[in-house]
């Protein structure tokens, strides 16, 4: 389980079907936890001094933005939350729902407005969560096809958003409240969330 809130910004060594290597700069790595790279859930196979590595299948390979990365390119990280930790952005499985496409990027007032195209948003809540290359965002503007995020400096200093350009494209994952709701909308109730942990 993730929140949304990048911790660092790595550099990828190799990426391929079936693995990924990133840049290691933590001196507590585990083998067998959970790591959000670009907000998939990824489970370190291997780590040294230098290197994490994580065994990565076809699946995860053709269903994230992975097979439109490279080696040398920058992922957002984020570490697996702990019990008792700040809940600062949403709750985030590291399960991506589909790769988004960049549509346009606008700075205003120091900010950025970033609008992003999927193949529908009916898991996208007006002034709600969605978790954009494992960044958690506040959506705006929904579209039938689109959403608009908007990206406080410090965020987009601090992730690869940044490196975005228009047409370049992204990992989406849709909140998950939003998700078990829209699968049976009859059945979730306030009482069913708060039962199950939600609120």
């Amino acid at each position: 389980m993730f929140t949304g809130i990048v911790e660092n910004l790595l550099k990828i060594f190799d990426i391929n079907k079936n693995r990924i290597v990133i840049e290691n700069v933590y001196d507590d790595i585990i083998n067998g936890e959970s790591i959000a790279v670009n907000g998939v859930c990824l489970t370190v196979g291997h780590h040294d001094k230098k290197t994490i590595s994580f065994d990565t299948s076809e699946e995860t390979y053709s269903k994230t933005n992975f097979r439109y990365i490279k080696k040398g390119d920058l992922a957002n990280i984020e570490r697996a939350l702990k019990l008792g930790s700040r809940m600062g952005g949403h709750i985030v499985s590291g399960h991506i729902d589909e790769v988004g496409r960049i549509e346009k990027i606008k700075e205003l007032d120091g900010s950025y407005i970033i609008t992003v195209s999927v193949s529908n948003t009916k898991y996208v809540v007006e002034k709600g969560s969605v978790c954009v290359n494992g960044i958690s965002l506040t959506s705006f503007n929904v579209k039938p096809e689109s959403f608009d995020v908007s990206v406080i400096p410090h965020t987009f200093k601090n992730t690869n958003i940044n490196l975005l350009e228009k047409n370049r494209f992204v990992n989406i994952e849709f909140d998950i409240i939003a998700k078990y709701l829209k699968k049976d909308e009859s059945k979730i109730t306030l009482n069913f969330l708060k039962e199950n942990g939600f609120v």
